[in-house]
């Protein structure tokens, strides 16, 4: 028994745990190659090791102790692999792996530099790796000398079925995860919370594109603590930005400029005004949770309307689908259709994009769904730095099968991109004339949400003049829809 568990610890532990520091020394080859780094030490070092035990198995007793013993660390792999993939669905991000981890302490080091690196397949390829490397290189060792393998039929069935049901499942596993884990980009700006830069759209830059008005403001704001905290949605930032440009006195030189006029996203500017850090709040409605949130923090919302907006959905532009209806959008959305050709599009399954969860398109989206309910969304693993790997919704990729949604102003003005294109909704293109009139079926209104309670004197007729007429000015010029007049 002793000497078993010796052949173990050599072959298993010891050996690989030194191949494992190997990667550490090369890792300038650049992050894009530390599978292969990792990976290549590991394979040879396990087919050097399987000759060499091949040749000490010299004799037919041996030969029977060792080689069932041999078969066992890629059967223990296995089945904690496949646990470990059911447990966390697939995602290398989650806590739990570090127990998968310790059940492979030979592989720590490696362990360790995937997770730092967001490589989380390194968990299964590195022991996998070495022990297939292990005994490929034993069994051809051993047939070459025509030994004669001693396991009966049926002790190679069950290893067989073993590794194929454990594999397999992990396997399949991680295949349905690729139809909804996407590779990442993240966010390159604003923090990380924007998608797109916003610095041509800031009171700050003196070569900012925002629009001026061509009189002076009717309303002015001077004091500087009664210049009311804005934030909101990546989308709706250059309208409030213009706003504070045309309103507040030497915005563009106060030393704190960027901490009147912020951003960090619908999700967490709803969240800053019912904590008190803001005192205005620019986007699309509240969801629910959001006017939950409210209710429960004892805030009483004053919602002013302040622009109308098209809520678009756009694909590929060589996709043939030029117009869905409403209930093929709650189909594509709730998951019950699923290929392109069952709206007289190609053969090819569609790959449909959400937001994440309280963001203002979502909650547009949760809207047109009514009691629908809503498919998982894709979604993508993320380095985080120093630690592993989180998971977050994925934005939207222009693939030629793919749908995704948005406002009409972030899709074709602020952030344009000519290789979209707007899909009609039950015939009506979202066109400023079809918006304006409301002809066009999912027309959404820019709100400024304010605190009741909010003891600025300047925030109301702040926001009357959001809905006057220099106002609706600035609104229509960014390149939304100014409000009917009355």
């Amino acid at each position: 028994m002793a000497r078993r568990l010796g052949i173990l610890i050599l072959y298993f532990g010891i050996i690989p745990f030194g191949l494992s520091f190997l990667p550490l020394a090369i890792l300038g080859i650049g992050v894009e190659n530390i599978m292969s780094s990792s990976l290549i030490p590991l394979i040879i070092g396990g087919v050097a090791c399987g000759i060499l035990a091949a040749k000490k198995l010299n004799q037919p007793d041996k030969l029977k102790e060792a080689l069932p013993l041999y078969f066992m660390p890629l059967l223990y792999t296995g089945i904690l692999w496949v646990i470990f993939m059911i447990i966390s669905k697939g995602f290398y991000g989650a806590n739990l792996w570090s127990y998968f981890a310790i059940s492979h302490i030979a592989f720590a080091p490696i362990f360790l530099i995937g997770s730092f690196m967001g490589v989380g397949s390194l968990f299964i390829w590195a022991p996998t790796a070495y022990e297939i490397s292990f005994l490929i290189a034993l069994m051809i060792t051993l047939l070459l000398r025509k030994e004669r393998l001693v396991f009966k039929r049926k002790q190679w069935i069950m290893i067989f079925a073993v590794l194929v049901i454990a594999f397999g499942t992990g396997a399949s596993i991680q295949l349905q995860r690729s139809k909804t884990v996407l590779p990442s980009y993240g966010f390159d700006y604003g923090g990380g919370y924007s998608s797109t830069d916003l610095t041509p759209y800031s009171v700050t830059n003196p070569n900012h594109k925002l629009p001026q008005l061509k009189e002076e403001s009717t309303f002015t704001i001077t004091e500087r603590n009664q210049m009311p905290i804005l934030d909101g949605a990546e989308a709706a930032y250059p309208v409030y930005s213009a706003f504070a440009k045309e309103t507040y006195k030497n915005i563009e030189i106060l030393n704190a400029g960027e901490e009147i006029v912020t951003f960090t996203n619908t999700i967490y500017a709803y969240e800053r005004l019912l904590s008190g850090e803001i005192d205005i709040y620019f986007g699309a409605e509240p969801s629910k949770s959001q006017l939950e949130m409210a209710k429960r923090a004892g805030k009483e919302l004053v919602m002013t309307p302040i622009g109308k907006e098209a809520f678009v959905f756009f694909v590929n532009p060589d996709n043939k689908v030029h117009s869905l209806s409403v209930s093929e959008i709650q189909g594509i959305y709730s998951g019950k259709i699923t290929n392109w050709s069952d709206l007289n599009g190609g053969n090819e399954r569609i790959i449909a994009f959400q937001r994440p969860e309280n963001s203002g398109s979502q909650t547009l989206l949760q809207k047109i769904m009514r009691d629908t309910p809503i498919m998982e969304p894709l979604k993508e693993e993320v380095p985080r730095g120093m630690g592993g790997i989180m998971e977050q919704v994925a934005d939207y990729r222009n693939y030629k099968n793919a749908i995704g949604f948005s406002f009409r102003f972030f899709a074709t003005g602020m952030n344009p991109n000519p290789d979209i294109k707007l899909i009609a909704i039950d015939g009506t293109e979202p066109n400023p004339e079809n918006i304006s009139s409301g002809t066009y079926p999912f027309t959404a209104s820019l709100y400024a949400i304010s605190i009741k309670e909010n003891p600025k004197s300047s925030i109301v007729p702040f926001l009357e003049w959001m809905q006057g007429p220099q106002g609706q000015e600035i609104v229509e010029q960014i390149g939304y829809i100014k409000l009917p007049e009355n």
